[in-house]
């Protein structure tokens, strides 16, 4: 999901409660924060020597003891909004961090009103070679 594809979501569906599903089913406590909204820049060289440029908007989810605190979407529009300078593009892909037991990062994907508000799902990150043909992947190992 993009940054874009967020803010009409939220835009489309103002004052609604908000539910971050992990991608192993679990739910992030209603009573997580948004600590940070940033944008991510990764530049490097890949395995086949092919220099590479990622950007992404990261949130950053934060559970504390205060068991009443809920955001809902209107603020987190809000936020957001806030964010959009230092974002810089509607257009990057959306990524949440979360710690549960270890920092991780999942980009978030599919979103669904339900009766309970809006569900957001967080999908799986992968590692993968990305110059095969270069690295001779066929079984071999890569590099």
């Amino acid at each position: 999901m993009t940054i874009k594809q967020l803010r009409d979501l939220l835009g489309a569906h103002p004052g609604v409660a908000m539910h971050w599903m992990l991608p192993d089913r679990s739910f992030v406590p209603v009573h997580y924060h948004i600590t940070e909204v940033g944008r991510v820049q990764k530049d490097f060289i890949d395995c086949g020597g092919t220099v590479r440029s990622q950007a992404s908007c990261l949130l950053q989810i934060w559970v504390a003891n205060d068991t009443d605190h809920r955001l809902e979407t209107t603020k987190l529009a809000r936020i957001m909004e806030v964010a959009a300078p230092i974002l810089g593009s509607d257009d990057l892909p959306v990524e949440v961090e979360y710690e549960e037991g270890r920092v991780s990062q999942y980009p978030l994907g599919a979103a669904e009103v339900t009766p309970a508000g809006l569900l957001l799902s967080l999908g799986s990150r992968h590692t993968a070679c990305l110059a095969p043909e270069k690295c001779g992947v066929d079984g071999s190992g890569c590099c």
